[in-house]
C-alpha cells in the first residue's frame, strides 16, 4: 500500500509539471483542432453535469441540456458546453434517438433498479470564446443506471413504478472520442 501511494504522488507531481509546462506554453493559444476525448456527468434533472475535454481542447466546465433555439430543455437534443476557456453546443439528436428506448444491460423487478447504454454521433458547432468556429463530430456512449420508485396504493401497490419517470436516483456517463478543428 506505501509503495501504491508513493508512486502515486510520484506520478501526480510529473503530470502536474507537464500540464503546468503544456499549459505555459500554449495558455492562449487558438486550438490548431485534432482528436479530442471527453467525459461528462449527466443528470435526469435540470442541474447542470460536469465535462472534461482532452485532446485538442483541454478544458473542463459544465453541461446543460437545451432546445434548438438554446432555451434550457431536460429533454432536449441539444447540449450547452460551458467551459473555461468558451462554450459551444452538440447536436445530440442521433444518440438521444437511440437512447429513447434503451435495451437495459441489467435489470430488477425484485430492485426496481435498471441499467442502460447506447452509442450514437454527435456534432459540435456554434462556438464562442477560444471555441469559435468549432466544428466536428463523436462518437459518444451514454450510460444511465437509476433505481425507481414502486407503487404505494391500488392494484400495482409494490410493483416497480414505471409510469411517472422520476426516479429516485439515477446516474449518468457520457463518454468518448472523436476529432474536431476552428475554421
Amino acid at each position: 500500500m506505501r509503495r501504491f501511494v508513493r508512486g502515486g504522488v510520484g506520478m501526480l507531481a510529473v503530470l502536474t509539471a507537464a500540464t503546468v509546462a503544456v499549459g505555459a506554453a500554449s495558455a492562449a493559444a487558438t486550438p490548431q483542432g485534432g482528436p479530442i476525448a471527453l467525459f461528462a456527468t449527466i443528470s435526469p434533472t435540470s442541474t447542470p453535469g460536469k465535462i472534461v475535454l482532452a485532446g485538442a481542447i483541454g478544458d473542463w466546465g459544465k453541461v446543460a441540456s437545451i432546445d434548438k433555439n438554446g432555451k434550457p430543455a431536460e429533454n432536449g437534443n441539444f447540449v450547452m458546453v460551458t467551459l473555461k476557456k468558451g462554450t459551444f453546443e452538440i447536436d445530440a439528436t442521433a444518440i438521444n434517438k437511440k437512447m429513447a428506448n434503451p435495451r437495459p444491460q441489467v435489470q430488477s423487478g425484485v430492485t426496481c433498479s435498471v441499467s442502460a447504454s447506447g452509442s450514437g454521433p454527435v456534432t459540435f458547432f456554434n462556438g464562442t470564446g477560444l471555441y469559435k468556429g468549432i466544428a466536428g463530430t463523436a462518437n459518444l456512449t451514454m450510460t444511465f443506471t437509476g433505481v425507481g420508485p414502486r407503487y404505494q396504493s391500488g392494484a400495482k401497490k409494490g410493483q416497480c413504478e414505471q409510469d411517472n419517470g422520476a426516479p429516485l436516483a439515477m446516474l449518468g456517463s457520457v463518454i468518448g472520442r472523436g476529432a474536431v478543428h476552428f475554421s
